[in-house]
Protein backbone atom coordinates (compact mmCIF):
# COMPACT_ATOMS: atom_id res chain seq x y z
CA UNK A 1 0.00 0.00 0.00
CA UNK A 2 1.55 3.08 -0.93
CA UNK A 3 2.65 5.10 2.39
CA UNK A 4 3.28 1.84 4.56
CA UNK A 5 6.42 0.57 4.24
CA UNK A 6 8.72 -2.30 5.41
CA UNK A 7 9.19 -0.22 9.62
CA UNK A 8 5.36 1.32 9.71
CA UNK A 9 4.37 -2.61 8.56
CA UNK A 10 6.53 -3.78 11.14
CA UNK A 11 5.38 -1.51 13.79
CA UNK A 12 1.51 -1.76 13.04
CA UNK A 13 2.01 -5.76 13.51
CA UNK A 14 4.18 -5.34 16.89
CA UNK A 15 1.85 -2.82 18.52
CA UNK A 16 -1.31 -3.78 17.06
CA UNK A 17 -1.20 -7.93 16.81
CA UNK A 18 -5.00 -8.09 16.48
CA UNK A 19 -4.69 -6.68 13.06
CA UNK A 20 -7.70 -8.39 10.75
CA UNK A 21 -9.43 -9.61 13.02
CA UNK A 22 -11.18 -6.43 14.47
CA UNK A 23 -13.68 -3.82 13.09
CA UNK A 24 -13.51 -0.61 11.44
CA UNK A 25 -13.70 1.08 14.64
CA UNK A 26 -11.98 -0.86 16.97
CA UNK A 27 -9.00 -0.49 15.10
CA UNK A 28 -9.06 2.98 15.17
CA UNK A 29 -9.81 3.19 18.73
CA UNK A 30 -6.94 0.87 19.93
CA UNK A 31 -4.32 3.47 17.31
CA UNK A 32 -5.78 5.77 19.77
CA UNK A 33 -7.08 7.65 16.55
CA UNK A 34 -11.30 8.32 17.50
CA UNK A 35 -11.91 11.85 18.02
CA UNK A 36 -13.80 11.78 22.01
CA UNK A 37 -15.82 14.74 22.43
CA UNK A 38 -15.50 17.07 25.46
CA UNK A 39 -18.91 17.26 26.52
CA UNK A 40 -20.75 18.45 29.86
CA UNK A 41 -24.28 19.52 30.24
CA UNK A 42 -24.63 22.69 27.89
CA UNK A 43 -20.87 22.74 27.79
CA UNK A 44 -19.49 21.65 24.41
CA UNK A 45 -15.46 21.48 24.25
CA UNK A 46 -13.72 20.37 21.02
CA UNK A 47 -12.98 16.87 20.27
CA UNK A 48 -9.43 14.90 20.76
CA UNK A 49 -7.75 11.87 20.40
CA UNK A 50 -6.18 10.07 22.83
CA UNK A 51 -6.09 7.24 24.80
CA UNK A 52 -5.05 3.75 22.62
CA UNK A 53 -1.74 3.08 21.90
CA UNK A 54 0.59 5.96 21.38
CA UNK A 55 3.59 4.13 20.19
CA UNK A 56 1.31 2.90 17.03
CA UNK A 57 -0.42 6.29 16.55
CA UNK A 58 3.25 7.64 16.74
CA UNK A 59 4.16 4.92 13.85
CA UNK A 60 1.73 6.23 11.91
CA UNK A 61 2.27 9.93 11.77
CA UNK A 62 4.75 9.64 8.96
CA UNK A 63 3.35 6.96 6.82
CA UNK A 64 -0.01 9.08 6.81
CA UNK A 65 2.75 11.99 5.63
CA UNK A 66 4.07 9.99 2.76
CA UNK A 67 0.42 8.34 1.80
CA UNK A 68 -0.98 11.71 1.44
CA UNK A 69 1.31 12.99 -1.23
CA UNK A 70 1.71 9.73 -3.45
CA UNK A 71 -1.19 7.42 -2.57
CA UNK A 72 -3.81 8.71 -5.19
CA UNK A 73 -7.02 8.20 -2.79
CA UNK A 74 -5.82 9.54 0.31
CA UNK A 75 -4.15 12.94 -1.17
CA UNK A 76 -7.72 12.86 -2.45
CA UNK A 77 -9.55 12.79 0.74
CA UNK A 78 -6.31 15.00 2.60
CA UNK A 79 -7.25 17.97 -0.08
CA UNK A 80 -11.23 17.42 0.37
CA UNK A 81 -10.88 17.83 4.10
CA UNK A 82 -8.76 20.68 3.58
CA UNK A 83 -11.16 22.51 1.21
CA UNK A 84 -13.75 21.69 3.92
CA UNK A 85 -11.60 23.66 6.35
CA UNK A 86 -10.32 21.30 8.56
CA UNK A 87 -6.92 22.06 9.93
CA UNK A 88 -4.11 20.68 8.77
CA UNK A 89 -3.30 17.97 11.52
CA UNK A 90 -7.06 17.15 11.54
CA UNK A 91 -6.72 16.15 7.90
CA UNK A 92 -3.57 14.29 9.22
CA UNK A 93 -4.99 12.05 11.60
CA UNK A 94 -8.17 11.42 9.76
CA UNK A 95 -5.48 9.91 6.79
CA UNK A 96 -3.83 8.10 9.90
CA UNK A 97 -6.80 6.36 10.57
CA UNK A 98 -7.86 5.85 7.15
CA UNK A 99 -4.48 4.14 7.01
CA UNK A 100 -5.31 1.47 9.55
CA UNK A 101 -8.65 0.86 8.56
CA UNK A 102 -7.41 -0.03 5.15
CA UNK A 103 -5.05 -1.78 6.42
CA UNK A 104 -7.20 -3.74 9.05
CA UNK A 105 -9.87 -4.69 5.91
CA UNK A 106 -7.07 -6.08 3.66
CA UNK A 107 -5.58 -8.40 6.49
CA UNK A 108 -9.13 -9.39 7.07
CA UNK A 109 -10.21 -10.47 3.25
CA UNK A 110 -6.72 -11.85 3.14
CA UNK A 111 -6.02 -8.99 0.04
CA UNK A 112 -3.02 -7.09 -1.81
CA UNK A 113 -3.58 -3.22 -2.20
CA UNK A 114 -4.79 -2.76 -5.89
CA UNK A 115 -4.93 1.14 -7.06
CA UNK A 116 -8.36 1.76 -8.75
CA UNK A 117 -7.97 1.67 -11.94
CA UNK A 118 -8.92 5.13 -14.45
CA UNK A 119 -12.26 4.69 -15.95
CA UNK A 120 -12.20 4.82 -20.18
Amino acid sequence: MPGLGKISVAMILTFLPEIGTLGRKQVGSLAGLVPYSRESGTWKGKSFINGGRKPLRDALYMPAMVAMRFNPDLKAKYNQLREAGKPAKVAIVAIMRKLIETANALIKADRLWTEKSPCT
